[in-house]
């Protein structure tokens, strides 16, 4: 057994197709496919269900991707230890956040970037579910995801901030509301939300449920740059804390807190729990729990509330 061949059936699973397989290997595509045969005879199990594309892979299949996936990490990891040893940790570490916290993504991974020159970093806005799914495939080092609200499985968890929410809208669209709002009241406005597959979206279905109200938004966004858009277009959308925190109101809009009741929810760093763990997923623990992440972003929304205010009064 070579661990091309692994890294061959690792492919194929997430291409899901022999030729995008083989392009990703940057091997042929009879090349691909032979060394995954000789693969099937030297395990005695038959991997995948064959069509001249692919089909799937067999139950025998999945079970042992697993353990190929976890391998070539392994080895991976015993690679970027080596460079780690000489002083030279290098490469890409790869992140999956949830689109409420890809706003305060600078601001998290600022010491991991400047304290290792050697790293790049590659940020992908992801459901918090398929981050989960990814850590577990060994494709993210790790993730920015919530830590409450809906079972995580087996990870390691580390606190970074607490997200808090506010509606975002016209002037207009705001009407008498000035300082803030209760859940109970958004069911009366025209709502653009995330959508349901995020757990943002859930995490408002459930405060609405909890005002023993329903929302039937209008729009539906997939991120918050869509949510803005609409926003400016006169629809109300609730926006996590981070984004005005960090970039302020976008010209000719207002945001107040939803505060009745305040809902808070935890967002921290993921990763699998592995002892030791390898080099990337070491300095993402170490790095981004002690950024002071939660500390910078209470005082920004301190201050841009308390400017907002100000406005006001003078108004």
């Amino acid at each position: 057994m070579e661990l091309r061949q692994l890294e061959y059936l690792n492919a194929l699973a997430a291409e899901r197709h022999f030729g995008r397989a083989a392009a990703a290997c940057h091997v042929s595509q009879p090349a691909l496919s032979s060394s995954i045969r000789k693969l099937e005879r030297e395990l005695g199990v038959t991997l995948v269900h064959r069509t001249r594309s692919f089909d799937s892979l067999t139950a025998e299949g999945e079970i042992l991707l697993g353990w190929a996936q976890r391998v070539t990490s392994d080895v991976t990891a015993l690679r970027d230890e080596a460079n780690r040893l000489r002083g030279e940790l290098t490469g890409t570490v790869r992140l999956g956040v949830v689109p409420t916290a890809m706003p305060a993504m600078a601001l998290i991974t600022e010491g991991l970037l400047n304290n290792n020159p050697g790293l790049g970093l590659t940020v992908r806005a992801l459901p918090s579910q398929e981050i989960v799914r990814q850590l577990a495939s060994h494709e993210l080092d790790g993730g920015i995801s919530y830590l409450d609200d809906e079972p995580l499985g087996d990870v390691a968890t580390f606190h970074l901030y607490d997200e808090r929410y506010f509606l975002l809208a016209t002037a207009g669209g705001l009407g008498r509301h000035r300082r803030g709002i209760g859940w109970a009241e958004l069911a009366e406005l025209p709502l653009c939300l995330l959508t349901p597959d995020l757990q943002n979206r859930r995490i408002i279905d459930a405060a609405l449920r909890s005002a023993d109200v329903s929302a039937t938004p209008r729009v539906e966004a997939s991120d918050i740059t869509g949510l803005l858009a609409f926003a400016r277009a006169g629809y109300a959308c609730v926006v996590a804390h981070a984004w005005l925190a960090l970039h302020g109101l976008p010209r000719g809009m207002r945001a107040v807190a939803i505060d009745t009741p305040m809902v808070t929810h935890s967002i921290g760093l993921v990763t699998l729990p592995l002892e030791p763990p390898p080099p990337f997923v070491r300095v993402l623990r170490t790095e981004l729990p002690g950024a002071g992440v939660g500390v910078a972003l209470t005082q920004a929304t301190a201050q841009w509330l308390s400017t907002r205010t100000g406005r006001e009064a003078a108004t």
